[in-house]
């Protein structure tokens, strides 16, 4: 694991940026795994400027997995995760809406929906690059505290804690929905690049947790310690609970200039 401490979000979100560009740079038709909250909106619209700047590349051949989706939302509810990275992102940088998939939550077919989520990742050839977010608690997309580490797509129930997070997309939190479809984090592990966005001090606490402690499914985001190539971003105010922060900065200062992330 690499963790990279930053002077602000604004350079988390750049050197997102530059990951995710390089990617698609490389390989046209790359498979982009999306997170959606509030912490990559930043580098969500560093990559729209650039695009609408003319300095980035083409993301018609790309394709888009979301991590997760709400379970019992009305169709087109703006709150949904579909919704949301098609107005945030996918829509701005002219991906084609049958090029973003996410899990179905329709009831009719919820049985069966994690399942055929894992067959559409995999008959995609697989995540370039997933970005990733960590929650307050830890929990990695939503897997909660306790979850497996070799879990796979699936429904599971929302802690009250993450309720409350996410009521600022709501109303309130009795808004939010009590069940989600959530990539597991056995699948979260097949993705080839890991890139974990930190910002803010709510997630110091957590995020030392998850690099500097031990490996642990009370912590789901620890698993990035399994992960061979896993990136994670951090600003001074999420990096405060870092006991190597100045370390993990010295090497990479002094990282080749050729190697990149």
């Amino acid at each position: 694991m690499e963790v990279v401490p930053l002077e602000s979000d604004t350079e988390v979100a750049t050197l997102a940026a530059d990951t995710i560009e390089a990617a698609v740079r490389t390989r046209p038709d790359a498979v982009l795994g999306l997170a959606t909250g509030s912490t990559p909106l930043l580098t969500y619209r560093e990559l729209i400027r650039r695009h609408h700047a003319g300095t980035g590349p083409s993301y018609a051949r790309v394709w888009c997995f979301t991590l997760d989706e709400y379970v019992g939302l009305p169709p087109g509810h703006p709150g949904s995760y579909r919704a949301t990275i098609a107005r945030e992102l996918t829509d701005p940088l002219g991906i084609p809406a049958e090029r973003v998939r996410g899990p179905d939550p329709t009831e009719a077919h919820l049985a069966s929906a994690g399942e055929r989520y894992e067959a559409e990742l995999k008959a995609a050839g697989g995540v370039e690059v997933q970005l990733l977010g960590i929650g307050s608690d830890g929990h990695l997309a939503f897997n909660e505290p306790g979850s497996s580490l070799g879990s796979l797509t699936r429904i599971k129930t929302l802690a009250e804690q993450t309720r409350q997070d996410n009521a600022r997309f709501f109303g309130s939190s009795d808004e939010v929905p009590r069940h989600v479809l959530t990539q597991g984090l056995g699948t979260i592990l097949r993705a080839r690049h890991l890139l974990l966005l930190a910002t803010g001090p709510g997630k110091a606490h957590a995020l030392a947790a998850a690099v500097e402690g031990p490996l642990s499914a009370t912590c789901p985001a620890s698993v990035l310690q399994l992960h061979p190539h896993a990136t994670v971003l951090v600003d001074p105010a999420a990096a405060q609970g870092l006991e190597r922060r100045a370390h993990y900065r010295e090497v990479y200062d002094a990282k080749p200039a050729w190697q990149g992330l």
